[in-house]
């Protein structure tokens, strides 16, 4: 077991342990407020627009909409919090799927036109708490997170759907997709209308008045899933230009059709073969045998666990060309490579104990979108894996921004076990330390099996959820199998 952040009582001790791990990251020695001229304080112009401040919100399932794909009150609650937040930058808010076939869930969010009167009380939702909260909204930046989930789809309570971009040798056997079946794998054709409903779902964003969509393309899901398309045939895979020819597609016929809606892109900008538990820790599948490795984006092909931005950068010039206001940088996928993704000490119940200290990841999210900000150092980039950092995420935050290392910092599981951590940073310069998240990934295991999303830990409010308790047995079997195993 790796030291816990909670255990390390100051930023002296934060600094030895970065040190004894060989790790990079500038400290502040405190946090910064308003008053004090905090770097997370200043405005940020993203698109022509003026951002309050550079916290961000990411787009988070909360496996919580109506099975109609309508909020519930669950998902309005979790809006109402990012609106309390402080943070002025809402990055999609929510993960909404652009056709029924294409949830990750069978209670995620939908973006249909028909479901433009649930995206309207999203929208409503969080600038009305944010003007309760801080007495306007004038400089508060709010999307939707656009997605198809592709070989993660499950539409309904009848188990998963995959629709894939091509047959992984790696990935099939994992989630149970048959590799001779060619009828999961889209076709041309179909992908051609999917453009269609990512536009459709872009107009009914911009229609309610979101100020931006986000076209996914991380950690996965379909759109990233078609960047390593080397082995497929026909105008979306093949050489780089087919790969990213969806992507690319999909921004050029919103940004044609919708000018005045901004579009941004989540991307993963780097991946790796999936790891699995083997023993007491998590490993890297086989991968030997096919070496060079092509079912990978942003990784050598000698070497797929080890980071190549050459196409990520030629990608990241290309989304710039084509109009894209901001990139959000993440990484890998929370199906095969959690440990990377969202750093965590304690692992959700179908990932693995973490192969290294968690900080290595950390530090690994924030140098490789240092690279790519300082190749775009004016275009508007947001960091993604600082959750693990706990009580020096706001040091860490406040240190790179002002180093020109990224524009903005996002936090996504954090928020749900402290929303107001934004605001008590920036106002009161300090975080009240028993809410702060502590990676137990609960607000995963939770969803794994069936249950909505949320800090069932630090949160009174799932704690007092019939949900808590079935959660708690569920961890107990967990305890238990891996005592006996």
């Amino acid at each position: 077991m790796y030291p816990r952040i909670a255990q390390l009582r100051d930023v002296a001790a934060f600094r030895a342990r970065l040190e004894e791990l060989r790790i990079e990251l500038p400290v502040d020695e405190r946090i910064l407020t308003v008053a004090d001229g905090s770097p997370m304080a200043q405005p940020l112009w993203v698109g022509g627009f003026r951002v309050g401040n550079r916290w961000c919100i990411h787009p988070m399932e909360g496996w919580d909409a109506q099975p109609d794909g309508l909020p519930s009150p669950l998902t309005l609650r979790r809006w109402a919090n990012f609106g309390r937040s402080g943070a002025k930058w809402i990055w999609g808010g929510e993960a909404a799927a652009v056709r029924a076939d294409g949830r990750a869930n069978p209670r995620q969010t939908l973006a249909t036109p028909e479901h433009r009167r649930g995206l309207a009380q999203l929208l409503e939702t969080v600038r009305t708490v944010h003007r309760q909260t801080y007495g306007s909204d004038s400089d508060l930046f709010v999307g939707l997170q656009l997605t198809h989930s592709g070989r993660f789809s499950r539409p309904t309570t009848n188990g998963p759907r995959p629709r894939i971009a091509y047959h992984h040798p790696l990935l099939d056997g994992r989630f149970g997709i048959d590799p001779e079946d060619l009828t999961v794998v889209w076709t041309d054709g179909e992908l051609d209308q999917l453009v269609e409903d990512f536009v459709a779902a872009a107009r009914a964003a911009a229609d309610v008045g979101f100020q931006f969509v986000d076209v996914k393309c991380c950690h996965g899901y379909l759109l990233h899933e078609f960047l390593s398309a080397r082995c497929r045939p026909g105008r979306y895979g093949g050489d780089f230009e087919g790969r990213t020819r969806l992507l690319l597609s999909i921004i050029s016929r919103i940004r044609q059709e919708i000018p005045s809606l901004a579009v941004a892109v989540r991307l993963s900008v780097y991946d790796s073969v999936p790891f699995e538990c083997r023993g007491d820790i998590g490993r890297p599948a086989d991968y030997q045998r096919l070496l060079p490795y092509r079912w990978g984006f942003g990784v050598r092909e000698d070497d797929p666990l080890e980071v190549d931005l050459d196409e990520p950068l030629r990608l990241l010039e290309l989304l710039r060309a084509a109009g894209v206001v901001a990139v959000n940088l993440s990484c890998g996928s929370p199906y095969y490579t959690p440990h990377m993704q969202r750093p965590a000490l304690f692992p959700p119940s179908d990932g693995y104990p973490p192969p290294h200290d968690p900080l290595i990841e950390v530090a690994r999210q924030i140098h490789v979108a240092r690279q790519c900000q300082q190749h775009f150092p004016d275009w508007p980039m947001v960091g993604s894996g600082y959750s693990y950092l706990q009580e020096f995420l706001p040091l860490v935050a406040q240190a790179v921004v002002r180093a020109g290392w990224i524009s903005a910092v996002g936090i996504g599981r954090a928020v749900l076990a402290y929303p107001e951590l934004p605001a008590d940073s920036l106002l009161r310069g300090q975080l009240d330390r028993k809410r702060i998240c502590r990676t137990f990934s609960d607000c995963t295991t939770a969803p794994r099996s069936g249950l909505v999303s949320g800090c069932y830990p630090l949160d009174p409010f799932y704690k007092n959820l019939p949900e808590y308790e079935i959660l708690s047995e569920i961890k107990l079997r967990m305890r238990r199998a891996e005592r006996d195993t």
